[in-house]
């Protein structure tokens, strides 16, 4: 019966880290299906959201709701900004030299934070306190509801807005064949730069939802943003709902390996299954063919 508790402990931990997992694998999967690259300066945006919330509550002492809409509209700005700076002007430019440009921005916008903020750790309020839930033998955190909560809001929004509004459609219907969209008057440069604020935007809300739980400084969004992209693979890229999937089975196997094994693997066991999905079967867990995009 322990064990059963302890099990049921560690999966419910690793829902709410895979539901982070996911919401960052499926700002990996808007770029790509927009513009065919990865953009590895997707888990700097995560860590911007956590950071530019603190800052907005300790240095410009704004209440928590405010200082998080400051903090996810300072990062989708500078989202818009790489796009406009580092992406448009390379337009012609292969794959591989923009996902050389994503690096190297992310770098430069680490070291920017590094040195305005320093490299100490930072702690977020939990938004609800921390009194713990009881939940079949488990303890759940405030904090996991809310984590869960945003999660479910940011897929049903992006499900409706890629479904039921015009511009959704048309960014699908670059994704699929960007001639044929231009032909038809939908303008793939404005698409591409929807792709990356609407990616900078979901980035920075789950770096602002994880901060309280994890805490947050420069160099946290490294490791974020490899196992969100970790999450869209096993999800195919192309797929919406198999990223959610990918991100949250993550999340579980990580939680129960750290828990169960040891919690020096935990890094280790993402990476392995990312291996091993790379190898077994490239296109993805979830991918059947030409699956429906974002």
């Amino acid at each position: 019966m322990e064990l059963l508790n302890q099990v049921s402990q560690f999966v419910i931990s690793g829902l709410a880290t895979g539901a982070i997992y996911a919401l960052i694998g499926l700002s990996f999967a808007i770029i790509f299906n927009s513009t065919g690259i990865i953009n590895f300066a997707q888990g700097e945006f995560v860590m911007l959201g956590g950071v530019l919330t603190i800052f907005c509550i300790n240095a410009l002492q704004l209440p928590l709701l405010a200082a998080i809409c400051a903090a996810v509209a300072g990062t989708t700005v500078i989202g818009l900004v790489f796009e406009r700076l580092a992406i448009r002007p390379l337009k012609n430019a292969t794959p591989l030299a923009l996902i050389i440009i994503t690096i190297g921005a992310s770098i430069l916008i680490r070291g920017v934070v590094m040195l305005l903020w320093g490299k100490d750790t930072k702690a977020l309020p939990a938004f609800s306190g921390n009194d713990p839930i009881s939940v079949a033998g488990a303890t759940l955190l405030p904090q996991h509801l809310w984590i869960f909560g945003v999660t479910i809001l940011v897929i049903v929004g992006c499900r409706l807005f890629f479904h039921h509004t015009i511009s959704g459609k048309a960014m699908r219907a670059c994704s699929f064949n960007p001639r044929a969209a231009n032909l038809v008057g939908v303008s793939v440069g404005r698409m591409v730069l929807f792709s990356f604020v609407i990616s900078a935007a979901v980035g920075s809300l789950a770096g602002v939802i994880i901060a309280p739980l994890t805490m947050t400084a420069y160099d946290v969004g490294v490791m974020l943003g490899l196992k969100g992209f970790c999450a869209a693979i096993m999800g195919g890229m192309g797929s919406g709902l198999g990223t959610v999937l990918g991100g949250l089975i993550l999340g579980a196997l990580e939680s129960l390996g750290a828990g169960l094994i040891s919690s020096g693997y935990k890094d280790a066991i993402a990476f392995c299954i990312l291996l091993l999905i790379l190898f077994i079967r490239p296109q993805g867990l979830f991918k059947k063919g030409e699956t429906e995009r974002v």
